[in-house]
């Protein structure tokens, strides 16, 4: 990961306490914290992991490090499931830049 990413994955972008993933992009396999620093430092290229591919490991937890697949991470009501640290709620507003759409 690139750019001012404190030691538990927070950007410039998004903050607050319970920002805590890193997400590896689709489109070129590295994590990044949001969005916004992939187009800044990644690829920026705008491709979201296929359901198919949604037990691949591709959510870092920024408090301990577990790397998570898409649906341990859309299936933790909010915290890690392994040091239960609180994820942010309100990313799952964004999920459509990530993930693809669930049936």
């Amino acid at each position: 990961m690139k750019g001012a990413i404190d030691l538990e994955t927070r950007c410039k972008h998004y903050h607050s306490r319970n920002e805590r993933i890193a997400i590896k992009f689709y489109c070129c396999g590295e994590y990044f914290p949001c969005f916004n620093c992939h187009q800044e430092y990644g690829c920026g290229k705008k491709a979201v992991w296929p359901q198919s591919k949604f037990d691949e490991r591709a959510i870092l937890c920024g408090s301990c490090g577990k790397e998570l697949t898409i649906h341990e991470y859309l299936n933790s009501d909010d915290a890690c499931p392994s040091c239960r640290q609180a994820f942010n709620p309100g990313c799952s507003l964004h999920y459509d830049l990530y993930f693809e759409k669930m049936n």
